[in-house]
């Protein structure tokens, strides 16, 4: 980092996406305020205490320490930033993107932007974003020209929870702006925080450059999950095949079938892109909607497979203890955002099932309260009618679950025994 120059750096959200990026500012050196509208989160962050994995209570200590971060609530502590980046939530809400809070955080950025300052959205969205939407709000309550006053630019983010190799730091960047000054501005930004940047055209290449990757995933992995419920119907070993398939050293990328998909990225994602094709071109992506029918029922599918195993040992759904190994939808993660478990969960309530749960990262906060958290002992293991491993967590006991279980629905392919039975 020849030349570093510390900036006052403003990140909107302390979410999965930016707490880390505002630990690891303050860590190179810049002087960093993380805002969020959660005072119950902003007060966790000021005692230290982290509720991302991927940042340790350590971390945080080491950040506030340096007195080069400090989680706040207060807008009015933000004014006089160089860079700030929108990192909040862009949901879905009845198939359509809400960006309320991007423009809410934009609308804020605004009031306080001056020349020569940096703004970036990291926030996935459809393309065309940031120049139809966060530029325009943030001219009109600032006066400034976005690329003449001050720089704009997008940069997705590519957070992967739990993965000790590629981290914020180790990922390469994609870095947008929406002219040269923009994009010099925000990778010179970048090149402070990670390893490597790699610049694109424009800011709408870049939005799309996010949603190519998640789209792609999620069309794969709806294609093993259909594979795997035509397999078991033919009495085929899918996983097998898999594995098979997975030897070919060129032109396969191995993916698995699973419960279904979670988190923010391939649930939403895609969609994002549909909407947009289908709200400017009046088309269909018609890979995105299959993909999102396949994972969508993955739930109603595992359910289905557990009432039939019921059924063919005597047993009703109705009454029987279902016990549930985890609740995230990624293994070794607390993250629950979007997690089919829940589908799972109200599926199997309705169906009269007495419903317990063991995960040993997921906070009570993210779990239906009709449930029964539990630990994954061996007498609760043993006093289930059914098991149903979710999230193939290392914490569990493999060899007890196999010993102990009358019968394991396993949807990770994670164990085998001769009560065991896959996707």
């Amino acid at each position: 980092m020849a030349g570093f120059a510390a900036q006052r750096v403003v990140i909107f959200g302390q979410g999965y996406v930016g707490l880390p990026l505002a630990v690891r500012a303050a860590e190179v050196g810049h002087h960093v305020l993380g805002y969020d509208v959660d005072d119950r989160r902003v007060g966790l962050l000021a005692e230290g205490r982290s509720f991302v994995e991927d940042v340790s209570d350590a971390e945080i200590g080491a950040a506030l320490a340096s007195g080069r971060y400090r989680p706040t609530s207060s807008l009015a502590e933000l004014d006089g930033f160089d860079t700030a980046v929108i990192s909040v939530p862009t949901p879905l809400r009845e198939g359509v993107p809400d960006l309320s809070h991007v423009e809410a955080a934009a609308e804020e950025i605004g009031r306080l932007l001056r020349p020569g300052a940096t703004v970036i959205l990291e926030s996935t969205t459809y393309p065309g974003t940031t120049e139809e939407l966060v530029g325009p709000i943030l001219q009109s309550r600032s006066g400034l020209v976005p690329g003449a006053d001050f720089a704009l630019g997008f940069s997705p983010e590519r957070i992967d929870p739990g993965n000790p190799t590629w981290t914020l730091t180790t990922t390469p960047k994609v870095v947008s702006g929406v002219n040269e000054a923009s994009l010099a501005a925000v990778r010179a930004f970048y090149d402070t925080v990670v390893e490597r940047t790699v610049p694109v055209a424009g800011t709408r290449e870049a939005e799309l450059a996010k949603l190519v990757e998640n789209t792609f995933r999620h069309v794969n992995i709806a294609l093993v999950n259909e594979l795997a419920m035509f397999a078991a119907d033919l009495g085929i070993d899918v996983w097998e095949a898999i594995d098979a398939a997975s030897t070919k050293p060129f032109g396969f990328m191995r993916f698995t079938p699973g419960p279904g998909v979670g988190g923010h990225c391939l649930p939403i994602d895609p969609s994002y892109l549909s909407w947009r094709v289908k709200r400017s071109l009046g088309q269909s992506f018609r890979f995105v909607e299959l993909a999102n029918d396949v994972n969508e029922h993955m739930p109603d599918y595992v359910v289905r497979r557990l009432v039939v195993a019921l059924n063919e040992r005597g047993l009703a759904m109705k009454g029987r203890r279902i016990l549930l190994l985890g609740l995230a939808y990624k293994r070794n993660t607390g993250d629950a955002r979007e997690s089919p478990s829940a589908v799972i969960i109200e599926r199997l309530l309705l169906l009269g099932a007495v419903v317990r749960a063991a995960d040993p990262y997921v906070v009570e906060a993210h779990v239906d309260p009709r449930i029964e958290r539990v630990e994954a002992t061996p007498d609760e293991v043993a006093a289930a009618d059914a098991v149903l491993l979710l999230t193939d967590h290392d914490a569990f006991d493999y060899a007890m679950l196999v010993e102990r279980a009358v019968y394991l629905l396993d949807t990770r392919h994670r164990v085998s025994g001769p009560q065991v039975e896959y996707l």
